[in-house]
């Protein structure tokens, strides 16, 4: 007997931790049966951990999924209402985006995942407010700008002052996001969407002297994370793209396989152009890049075009459907695309403006303030 109780004195830590590592969450949607599937995606958020996949059907309305986590997770959860397959059911059908903890989470809907209520979530409600200060999630800021695109007519999708305007709406609401993530991570240190509101910041604001401090200051079991040390990478990645550091040299295959260098194109003035094919803003603006292509090509002008698609048949369709005709180059990795982690690159669109000489000239020029530009260097 004392063995036993030696031995269960000795498994208790095991079973706190096992217990203390658990999570749940629990749906509730409708009347929903089966052939109706939900699928879950979440990856440590902290330990930049590999994703995780699980899926299981809804059955007299309700679903669970169950799993252990050692800090905050994101994910993303997708509702197939018949029962379709994972990838319809998360670009086409009833999808939201979150972020949980180690908890027992309750998600509530009469009729879909978008319309859910969470309880049980401490994590869910610090990130509500989290996206309520900084004017909500850079998915539903993109969501916004397709749809004023999509709102156009025929005509006016086809007309470049359309798109510019488009265009333009989308960067000031980025913008005015971004400023306030900076600010909502000064403010709150010991926040693990600090850490959030910095890592995706970096995408957009360039300022190293403004973002190391805010970063520095946070809690230190933040900033010793295996995410808190990728941020911190990630800002040394952005002061060495930062106008007047030298580009850093990568090659990557064309649509035909061949090699380009961004070394070969040194002696022109060069836009280096992360895009995709599914990205609205990025595609809003290539009526005017065609328009500066055909201007300033034979000035020594040239776009070296960065696609973060996976799929070598829908970035060659948008290649050929918006007539954009200079150099076109992916390694199909989506966002892990090696220029893009070489550039700091987390969002698209994302340009830089390179010199002959091989250094940065600007960041994320668009519109009349990229044309403004090229007309200074090149006539």
């Amino acid at each position: 007997m004392k063995k036993q109780v030696l031995l269960f004195v000795a498994l208790l830590p095991m079973l706190a931790k096992a217990q203390s590592n658990t999570f749940t969450i629990t749906g509730k949607i409708g009347h929903l049966n089966a052939p109706a599937r939900v699928y879950l995606d979440y990856t440590d958020f902290l330990n930049a951990g590999g994703g995780r996949e699980d899926s299981v059907d809804v059955v007299d309305g309700t679903f669970k999924f169950t799993g252990e986590l050692s800090g905050v997770a994101t994910c993303r959860m997708a509702l197939a209402h018949n029962g379709d397959g994972k990838m319809k059911a998360v670009y086409t059908g009833d999808v939201i985006y979150f972020q949980f903890g180690k908890e027992n989470i309750v998600i509530s809907s009469k009729d879909s995942l978008s319309n859910a209520v969470f309880t049980g979530s401490k994590v869910h409600e610090e990130e509500d407010a989290y996206n309520k200060v900084i004017g909500g999630t850079i998915m539903s800021i993109t969501k916004n700008a397709n749809y004023d695109f999509a709102s156009g007519t025929e005509a006016q999708r086809a007309d470049s002052n359309f798109l510019k305007a488009v265009d333009q709406r989308f960067r000031q609401r980025v913008a005015d996001r971004t400023e306030k993530q900076v600010q909502f991570a000064k403010e709150h240190p010991n926040s693990v969407f600090a850490l959030v509101a910095l890592s995706e910041a970096l995408t957009f604001k360039k300022d190293m002297a403004e973002i190391t401090p805010v970063y520095n200051a946070l809690n230190a079991k933040y900033r010793n994370s295996k995410k808190g040390k990728e941020v911190d990478q990630r800002i040394k990645s952005v002061q060495l793209t930062t106008k007047g550091a030298v580009a850093p040299i990568f090659t990557m295959k064309d649509v035909k396989g061949n090699p380009v260098s961004l070394k070969d194109l040194r002696g022109k003035t060069v836009l280096l152009e992360f895009w995709a094919s599914w990205c609205s803003p990025c595609r809003a603006e290539n009526p005017n890049l065609k328009e500066q292509y055909k201007l300033y090509k034979e000035k020594g002008f040239e776009i070296l075009a960065v696609s973060l698609d996976s799929d070598k048949k829908k970035w060659e369709e948008a290649i050929e459907k918006d007539g954009v005709p200079w150099i076109h180059v992916s390694d199909l990795k989506g966002w892990s695309n090696e220029a893009g982690i070489l550039y700091g690159v987390t969002a698209v669109p994302a340009g830089f403006l390179i010199g002959p000489d091989g250094k940065i000239i600007g960041n994320n020029l668009r519109g009349e303030s990229l044309n403004k530009k090229l007309a200074e260097l090149l006539n």
